[in-house]
Order: C-alpha cells, then structure tokens, then sequence
C-alpha cells in the first residue's frame, strides 16, 4: 500500500499540530496512512505543546511509512527547523517550500498516491525564492501544465465551488474573463466529478459575474457577451450546466440541491459561501491534474498557532477525501 504524501505547510503556523492531530484521529476517520515529508522535530515540539501523545518515527524510505503509520507519524527526509509557533519566518518558509517539492515529487514518482498540503503563507514564501501566486499553481507547473490549466475545487459537506479566476485583483476580472476559458475550466470539472467523485452525470451552475446577473444587461455586459455563449457551447456537447445565475441566490439550500458544483467568476464568489457553510470540513481539491492533490481550505493561522485551538476537521477533510480519490482512480 502506498501513503499519501503531507507537506508540512509553514512550520509556524497551524499545519504541524492539525497534522498531529489527524494522524490521532486516523481510526475514527478512515484515513490512508500518510508521510510527512520532513519537519519530525517540528511535528514533535507541536504535538508535545498541545498534550498530544503523538510519536514521530524518522523512515528511510517512503515505502516503509504504512507500516510506521500504526505507531506514529512518519517523516522522510532530513530537513527541519525550530518549532516557533506564530512567528514565520525565512528558516521556516524554506522547510514548507523544501516539504512541497519533495511531497509532490513522491507523488509524480508514483511512490505516494496523492498529495496533501498543509497551510502557507505565500508573501512569506516569496521572500525565499517561492516564484508561484500559490501551491497550485506550483503544482500544476512540476506536473508539466500551464498553472492556468489547474482548476481549483472548494469541496465540503453542503457545497463544492470553482473560481475560474484566482489570484488576482477584482478590477481584473472582467478581462481574464473569456468563453474559452469558461469552457476549458467546465470540461475539466465535469470530468472530475466523473471519475474521482463518482457522479455520473454532473450537474454544473454557472455564476454571474454581476449583481442580478447582468439583468439583461443593464448591470454589465458579461453575462450576455461571454458566460452565456460558454453555457450554450457547453450544452451542445451534452453537458448539464444552467445559469448564469445571480451570486445572491444560488447557495440557498434549495438552489444547491440543483446542482453539484458551482462556477463562479471570481475567488471571493466561490471561497466566502463554501467557508460560511463548511469551514471546519472544507477542503481545496486540484483537478486537471495526473497527481491527486488536497488541501484543507484554510490558511496558516499564526494568531492561534500554539495555543491549543486549532481545528484539525479541514485536514482531516483534504486526507481522507484525496485518499478516497486515489482509490477511485486506482480501480479505473
């Protein structure tokens, strides 16, 4: 049996203590065992400051980590740094970008069956070298694609949403905004909902960009002049896809009980309604990828970090679903 792969995230934040906590919780949650590559000593000093009776077992090689997994977390690799909860720093950022590569290597290998990672800051990766918007983005490139073709899936119990625009400020939008692009991102969701989360015929709600969606154009034009031909396009090739629907109404619990995701135009549009419903169990799931990859829906936490409050539910959440997901694609 092969593990998942963990990053460690940033060494500062809450990724190392929910990651302690999850492997706890293994049992009660059905998780696949998993190695963390690198940061045993910091995985060990946050365990200890939470109370937790957590074990962290050094292996020397990844196939050795399911069988540790029964007695602590294993740890590949050599490459750690103190353990400062709340306070990021240059040391810290290179552990989480050395614990990136070195996860998503594993899995491109085909050693380990997917990746999950833990919280970053980006701004603090940056000024260590790390040239990518995010781990996405990161990912998609070591995978061999252009980032814009990673699409990235906010997935929990109530909800699954999609931005089809990202990292980038909102006066952006309209202009990164095209039918292609529409097109390209809902073929690779359709996809997705296929073959790693089983619905045969997947149901997608498109979002309008404006308020009312447009109303027929007295709002903004988008609508009319590019999510609209994109819907009609899609159609064509038999997809089941509505809208564009106005942001205000779709994520009532009726509206979402149509569909099972929704595209949104933006980031804020998709992130605040899967965080407002499923925060503690949210997780980000990368499709369009020949690698599983996920990641708990929320950000490293440095207020809290340390203090004995962190949830691990979001990371419990991104483990077992890309375990379940490498498992679907394993019987294809």
């Amino acid at each position: 049996m092969r593990p998942l792969a963990v990053s460690l995230g940033d060494p500062a934040g809450i990724g190392p203590e929910i990651i302690a906590q999850s492997w706890l919780r293994r049992a009660e949650a059905g998780l696949a065992p998993f190695v963390v590559l690198g940061g045993g000593a910091v995985l060990g000093a946050a365990a200890r400051a939470r109370g937790l009776d957590c074990p962290v077992i050094a292996v020397d090689a990844v196939e050795d980590a399911p069988a540790a997994f029964a007695r602590g977390i294993p740890v590949l690799g050599e490459a750690d740094c103190p353990y400062r909860p709340g306070e990021p720093d240059d040391e810290g950022a290179a552990l989480a970008m050395h614990s990136l590569a070195e996860a998503t290597r594993l899995a491109l290998l085909g050693t380990a069956v997917g990746v999950v990672t833990a919280p970053v800051a980006k701004a603090q990766l940056a000024k260590v070298g790390f040239e990518f918007p995010g781990q996405t983005e990161f990912l998609a490139i070591a995978c061999g694609l252009a980032a814009e073709n990673a699409v990235m899936m906010l997935a929990g119990p109530s909800l699954r949403t999609v931005p089809l625009t990202v990292h980038c400020a909102l006066a952006e939008v309209p202009a990164r905004l095209s039918t292609a692009l529409i097109c390209a991102k809902a073929r690779t969701v359709a996809a997705a909902l296929r073959r790693d989360f089983g619905i045969a015929e997947p149901r997608i709600a498109m979002c309008g960009l404006n308020p009312h969606a447009g109303e027929g154009g007295k709002f903004g034009t988008e609508e009319r002049d590019v999510i609209e031909p994109a819907i009609a396009r899609l159609r064509e090739e038999g997809l089941a896809v509505t809208g564009p629907h106005p942001a205000d109404a779709l994520f009532t619990p009726r509206a979402r009980a149509t569909y099972d995701a929704a595209l949104c135009m933006y980031h804020d549009q998709a992130l605040i309604p899967i965080k407002a419903l499923d925060f503690d169990e949210g997780v980000n799931v990368t499709l369009g990828l020949p690698i599983v990859r996920t990641s708990p829906d929320h950000g490293t936490a440095f207020d809290i970090a340390g203090k004995g409050l962190a949830d691990p539910g979001a990371m419990i959440a991104a483990l077992r679903m890309a375990g379940e997901i490498a498992r679907k694609r394993s019987t294809r």
